[in-house]
C-alpha cells in the first residue's frame, strides 16, 4: 500500500513537471509568434510605401529607370516571401529591398528638386521609420527565437517538446548571398540622349 502510494505521488509530480514544461514552452513561443507579427506588419509597410516611392521619383529621375526596376523586382521578391512565411526567405528578400533602396537614394542626390519635393520627403522619412522598426522587430523576434530554442532543448521541456512534435525555430537572418556592400554610382556618365538636366522638374500635361 505504501509501495502503490508513493508510485502515485512520484506519477502525480511527474505529471506536474511535465505540464509545467509544457506550459512554459507555451509561453514562449507565443513570445515566438507576437514577435513574428510585429516583423511582419513592418515589412509588409514597407511594401506598401515603395510604389508611392517610386511614382514620386519617376517624375522627376526618368533615367533612372534600371534602378527603379530593382526597386519594383525586390519589392515583388518581398511580397513573395511574405506569402511563403519562411523567416529566411522573408529576411533574404528584406536586404535585397534595402539594396535597392539604397542605390536609389544614392541616386536621387543627383536631383536637387527631387530631394526638395514634400511628397518624396514624406515617403523617405516613412520608409526610414519602417525601416527601423524592422530592426527593432527583427531583434525581438531573434531573441524570442533564441530563448525558445534554448528552452525546448532543455530537460523537461525536451521531452515535452518530443511528444508534442515542437521544433526549433527560425532566426530572422539574411544568409551571405542576399548580403551586399555599399552601392557604388558613378555620376561622371552622360545622362542619355534627350534626357532633362538633373533636377528638372517633370513636365505639366
Amino acid at each position: 500500500m505504501v509501495v502503490l502510494l508513493i508510485v502515485i505521488v512520484i506519477i502525480v509530480l511527474l505529471a506536474l513537471f511535465l505540464i509545467g514544461a509544457y506550459n512554459g514552452m507555451v509561453r514562449a513561443r507565443n513570445k515566438v509568434d507576437e514577435a513574428w507579427s510585429g516583423i511582419d506588419v513592418q515589412l509588409k509597410r514597407r511594401h506598401d510605401l515603395i510604389p508611392n516611392l517610386v511614382n514620386t521619383v519617376k517624375g522627376y529621375a526618368t533615367h533612372e529607370q534600371q534602378t527603379l526596376d530593382d526597386v519594383t523586382r525586390a519589392r515583388s521578391g518581398l511580397v513573395s516571401a511574405i506569402q511563403s512565411r519562411d523567416p529566411t526567405a522573408m529576411a533574404n528578400a528584406d536586404q535585397q529591398l534595402t539594396g535597392a533602396l539604397s542605390r536609389l537614394m544614392i541616386n536621387v542626390e543627383a536631383y536637387p528638386n527631387l530631394k526638395a519635393d514634400q511628397n518624396f520627403i514624406r515617403l523617405q522619412d516613412e520608409l526610414t521609420g519602417t525601416e527601423n522598426r524592422i530592426a527593432v522587430s527583427r531583434n525581438d523576434y531573434n531573441n524570442a527565437v533564441n530563448q525558445y530554442n534554448a528552452y525546448i532543448r532543455q530537460f523537461p521541456a525536451v521531452l515535452t517538446a518530443k511528444v508534442t512534435g515542437a521544433k526549433e525555430r527560425k532566426y530572422f537572418t539574411a544568409n551571405a548571398n542576399a548580403q551586399q556592400g555599399p552601392p557604388t554610382v558613378d555620376f561622371s556618365k552622360p545622362a542619355p540622349a534627350g534626357t532633362p538636366p538633373a533636377g528638372t522638374p517633370p513636365a505639366k500635361p
